[in-house]
């Protein structure tokens, strides 16, 4: 099955930011495009919105003004749905409300013929449920393009429980040939993204509900030790809090109230509160102008050890011998292995976020996960009310002789990279086992819809296939709350790659 040929008409119904986006670029790709929207003019404001998007793309060089011209004769705004017949595609882009859509195809199945595909860009509302209501349910699929559309490469292809095959196969092509970059998935809450990307948002929150840190030390964390491109409390103000909370909650809705997907308290007073992030002035950031934004808590300078001694190869965290070698700072080789941790000249110990918690311990700092230890400009460290305030200034100093801001935080289990990272590879690892899509498309899907700097299979076999489970079960021991602890599928997951590496 093949895309949809450039000459098939590509209508779009709902003329909002995410219609127009889609309509840009449909047309671009060469269609001939129809707009439909059920407020009186608003399809042809909407056209007159592209257009002059079409002239912004010819002044930046990406258009010639031919193509642009021919793409605005291609482009028709029509005023009722009759309009749409001879159509071989229709992407709906209107309200998320299930009832509303269901109405709507329902009536366009009176309009089109019975071999156009029919399509939903829903972002939170499940596809079969919507095709249900359909008459020729096998033609119906999910487009899930992100916001912008003509900017944002990723698209989620969702089947839908009675989608075809070949109907599926259709919209994943035509995808592709719009120079988009597409994901197969199967009809499950959220999909791929808003799924697998639920504990970004949540381990930032419950970090900052415990009084683990302030938004913008775990922002700071995520951004310069994660690697992630912005934290969760900035990126879900860019988001709007409204919007977010409304996925989370849909999702967990959908997943019959599972724990792991709970809403924050925290963020639904803030939604309560009309604080919706940089759309209000105000969210867990103050943006009206003038503001000051916060800064992230920054530990004061500290003397670095002298030396350490590492017992063990510290795991994920190894390459910190090379770089406390490189800063002067002798490394003494423990005589005997009795763990993976540097133990510092306080007697104190230096111990890589494993899910524990340093009260547990007699001295004992954590530190968390980097994407890069060379590369990463900010730790964070956790210890006890008891550790010893020689061992908490000696860690400082030693990640401030390697170049690193260091925040230290509250005593809260796996920090905050380290949990986050767990999470997100436990949720995805889960998802494949499930069916959802292949680990392929999972590590396209965050990359590119989140722009994570890693996919969760890339991460997972960078840290070692029973890291996130080890660290989550620990989790789990210290915070029984049934958020925690390793999925099945994460067990059968590393035991199978370790039974697939030790086969020669």
């Amino acid at each position: 099955m093949t895309a949809l040929d450039l000459s098939s008409p590509v209508a779009v119904v709902g003329t909002g930011t995410m219609g127009q986006g889609i309509a840009q670029v449909a047309l671009v790709a060469g269609h001939p495009v129809r707009l439909y929207d059920a407020a009186p003019g608003l399809a042809r404001k909407a056209a007159d919105t592209i257009g002059s998007r079409l002239d912004r793309l010819v002044e930046k060089e990406r258009l010639t003004a031919d193509e642009r011209d021919a793409a605005r004769a291609r482009l028709t705004p029509v005023d009722d749905l009759a309009g749409l017949a001879g159509c071989s595609l229709v992407v709906e882009a209107v309200v998320e409300r299930l009832d509303v859509k269901q109405e709507l195809f329902r009536a366009l199945e009176d309009v089109v013929a019975d071999d156009c595909l029919l399509a939903t860009n829903t972002s939170s509302l499940s596809v079969t449920a919507i095709g249900g209501a359909l008459r020729v349910p096998g033609r119906f699929v999910g487009l899930h393009f992100f916001n912008p559309a003509p900017l944002l490469p990723l698209v989620e292809v969702v089947s839908g429980f009675a989608t075809d095959v070949a109907s599926a196969t259709r919209a994943y092509e035509t995808a592709r040939a719009w120079g988009k970059t597409p994901v197969a998935c199967a009809d499950t809450p959220g999909f791929i993204v808003n799924r697998v990307a639920r504990p970004f948002y949540a381990e930032a929150f419950a970090v900052y509900e415990t009084q683990g840190a302030d938004p913008a030390t775990i922002d700071a964390v995520l951004r310069e030790s994660g690697g992630f491109r912005m934290g969760a409390f900035e990126l879900t103000d860019l988001i709007g809090q409204d919007v977010n909370e409304s996925v989370t909650h849909s999702v967990w809705q959908a997943f019959f109230q599972d724990v792991r997907f709970r809403p924050s308290l925290a963020q639904r007073r803030l939604v309560e509160s009309g604080r919706l992030g940089r759309k209000t002035g105000r969210g867990w950031y103050d943006h009206r102008e003038g503001a000051e934004r916060p800064e992230p808590h920054t530990a004061e300078p500290a003397e670095p050890p002298a030396y350490v001694v590492a017992e063990g190869g510290l795991g994920p965290a190894a390459e910190l011998l090379d770089l406390i070698r490189e800063a002067g700072i002798e490394v003494r080789e423990a005589e005997e292995d009795e763990g993976s941790r540097l133990v510092l000249p306080s007697g104190g110990q230096l111990v890589l976020a494993d899910g524990q918690i340093s009260a547990e311990f007699r001295d004992v700092v954590h530190f968390d996960l980097a994407l890069d230890y060379r590369k990463a400009t900010r730790i964070a460290l956790s210890h006890a009310a008891h550790t010893s305030a020689a061992t908490v200034a000696q860690a400082t100093g030693l990640f401030q002789a390697l170049g690193k801001k260091v925040s230290v935080i509250g005593d809260v289990p796996g920090m905050i990279v380290a949990r986050t990272v767990a999470r997100i590879i436990d949720l995805a690892v889960e998802a494949v086992a499930q069916g959802v899509a292949t680990e392929e498309d999972v590590d396209t899907a965050m990359r590119l819809g989140v722009n994570y700097p890693l996919g969760p299979f890339e991460w997972s076999r960078r840290l070692g296939r029973g890291w996130a489970g080890a660290l989550l079960d620990e989790m789990r021991e210290v915070d029984p709350c049934g958020r925690y602890g390793a999925s099945l599928a994460l067990y059968r997951y590393a035991c199978a790659t370790d039974q697939r590496e030790d086969t020669p």
